[in-house]
């Protein structure tokens, strides 16, 4: 039997797999336990990740990161 890695079952996961590796790890799937236990995880993560909002910094923190990158460059400019 061939042991798969949590990348393997990730590329399943993601139907990243050709159709044999699909068809080994299904076949895997039903016969080891610690196998179906760490794919269950996995799906269960998945779908956990796929509930998060994607977040991004406010626009004031941005603006504060340009005016410093700005004031930087220039400091630089000054200093050649």
């Amino acid at each position: 039997m061939h042991t798969f890695t949590m990348g393997d079952l990730l590329q399943f996961l993601y139907n990243e797999t050709s159709q044999e590796k699909t068809a080994a790890i299904k076949e895997a799937l039903q016969q080891d336990w610690s196998l179906r236990e760490k794919m269950n995880i996995l799906t269960c993560t998945h779908a956990e990740l796929n509930k998060v909002e994607l977040l991004s910094p406010r626009q004031q923190s941005l603006d504060t990161i340009m005016r410093y990158a700005e004031k930087s460059i220039e400091a630089t400019a000054e200093t050649v």
